[in-house]
């Protein structure tokens, strides 16, 4: 099931949570220096040609330390750069769509909200999804109320794709999710949002390494 997928901690950006961007891709690293193995380039509003930018940067620093690198929703993006893989949002372009465009050439990631969403995701190919919110969580209130434990559990019991729990996961509930059946844990502010990233990162692997 997860043979293209070896990661289990998924870390999706935020230019947003830093003053500016050197300060983004310093942390970036700081978390690959720890052993994250998996960046999604997510910065949705940002004009195609600063994430292009972007997007050149983080594929040279991810490529540094042999972790694969996603961008979010933008396929052609994703190819220019020779990312590994593509993630893609329930309003930009579909999954099936993005498969016949790459074939073989990424991985295809694709956010889910519930079973319905996740189920079709995978008929249409994707390599894995992302599940939540799990939890309560700024970057995830516009999706609603969190999803919870339990509605998590159900998409993982009817997916055999990877599922990464997303939204609001702590050090503390970490368990929890896998403990439901997710394959791993997607992260945002849990790594990025702290003062010691580099820390918070490792600490993060250790309990999946668990």
């Amino acid at each position: 099931m997860s043979k293209k997928i070896d990661f289990k901690l998924y870390l999706i950006t935020d230019k947003k949570l830093f003053t500016n961007d050197y300060s983004l891709f310093t942390a970036v690293e700081d978390a690959l220096k720890a052993g994250v193995k998996a960046v999604q380039l997510r910065e949705k509003d940002l004009p195609i040609r600063e994430l292009l930018d972007m997007a050149y940067r983080m594929r040279e620093i991810t490529s540094r330390y042999n972790a694969k690198l996603f961008v979010n929703d933008r396929v052609d993006v994703a190819l220019c750069v020779n990312a590994d893989g593509v993630h893609l949002g329930q309003s930009g372009i579909p999954v099936h769509a993005a498969r016949k465009i790459t074939a073989e050439k990424l991985l295809i990631g694709a956010s889910t909200h519930n079973a319905e969403e996740a189920l079709a995701a995978q008929e249409e190919g994707a390599d894995f999804i992302t599940f939540g919110p799990v939890y309560a969580t700024p970057s995830k209130a516009e999706y609603g109320k969190p999803v919870g434990i339990e509605s998590l559990k159900s998409a993982v019991g009817k997916a055999s794709i990877p599922v990464f729990g997303i939204g609001g996961i702590k050090t503390d509930t970490v368990k929890e999710v896998i403990h439901s059946g997710a394959y791993g844990i997607a992260l945002i502010r849990g790594i990025l949002g702290e003062i010691d990233i580099k820390g918070a990162a490792a600490k993060y692997l250790e309990i999946l390494q668990k």
